[in-house]
């Protein structure tokens, strides 16, 4: 498997280098800071079961927004790292390839359920699309594997770039979030799209009522929203282009990522990584690429600090 994973979160920004957590601005994550306004809750979100007519709302505003293949099937989970753990598990274990640089939560599921990895005619294929942190994009051409998982987390970004439309097709199984494009990590609201019959199977494992009422009653919303996805994509692109200027003026080199994070080159990662902590700025970089330093963006009233650390 491939190289350590550092999460690099604000608890290893606190241990190493003091202060609270208040004090930081974390750009260590992929995370849009300016997160969907979440409406008020009727309480019965919180007190009743979830019940048949919410669930099949928010199924429903999933196809729609994504615009999700009649044939395909939906399942709603309380986030992907619960699906992801579980997916391996589907098929017995042979051999799976992910093509990414750093080890991911899937790299460590299938390694759990006994799969190995190698390149060479795997069974399964796991495309993180786009590929964090290089910002990778695939094709259908990259679908060839008899099993083939897509992570789509980040895809909201540049939805046209979506591999969704194959979501119908046998051994294929797409995963959503709401976590990182709507900025709403602790709603622990993932999705998974796929052929009937791989989703009853990731539903059995799952068990009933695995999505809380209020995931569902803001989901639902959430997805009926398109106005705020256009006009966030808008200001994630702004905001990108604006770090990626800030950061080559610094002497950086743009290697890629997403609008919601960037990826540099740096001739030492490490130290920029301890020049921004000074100033209560985390960063993220990774053990086997020294050269790399990743920035997701900071909150509009955080530029200032921001700007000054670079």
């Amino acid at each position: 498997m491939t190289g350590a994973r550092d999460h690099g979160g604000l608890d290893t920004a606190m241990a190493r280098h003091g202060g609270r957590r208040e004090e930081w601005v974390d750009l260590s994550t992929g995370i849009n800071p300016v997160s969907y306004p979440v409406p008020p809750l009727d309480p019965q979100a919180c007190t009743a079961l979830p019940g048949r007519a919410a669930q099949d709302a928010l199924t429903e505003a999933a196809r729609e927004f994504w615009g999700v293949p009649d044939d395909a099937a939906i399942l709603a989970a309380p986030g992907t790292a619960s699906l992801i753990a579980h997916i391996p598990g589907l098929l017995p274990a042979r051999r799976v390839h992910i093509p990414t640089p750093v080890r991911t939560r899937h790299t460590d599921a299938f390694a759990a359920h006994g799969w190995t990895e190698g390149e060479d005619s795997p069974y399964a294929r796991v495309l993180m699309h786009p590929d964090n942190p290089r910002g990778t994009w695939y094709s259908s051409d990259d679908l060839g594997a008899p099993f083939t998982v897509i992570d789509e987390s980040y895809a909201d970004v540049s939805p046209y770039q979506s591999l969704v439309s194959y979501a119908d097709r046998p051994g294929t199984l797409i995963l959503k979030s709401l976590g990182r494009f709507w900025g709403l990590a602790g709603l622990r609201l993932g999705f998974a799209i796929g052929p009937q019959d791989l989703i009853d199977r990731l539903a059995a494992r799952l068990g009933p009522l695995a999505v809380s009422g209020p995931a569902l009653t803001i989901g639902t919303q959430v997805l009926g929203d398109r106005g705020w996805a256009a006009d966030t994509r808008t200001r994630l692109n702004e905001d990108a282009a604006h770090l990626d200027a800030l950061m080559v003026r610094a002497g950086a080199s743009v290697v890629g990522g997403t609008s919601l994070f960037r990826l540099y080159r740096a001739e030492d990662a490490f130290a920029w990584q301890d020049r921004l902590a000074q100033a209560r700025v985390w960063s993220r970089t990774y053990p086997d690429y020294h050269g790399w330093l990743r920035l997701g963006l900071p909150a509009p009233d955080q530029w200032g600090r921001v700007e000054q650390a670079i």
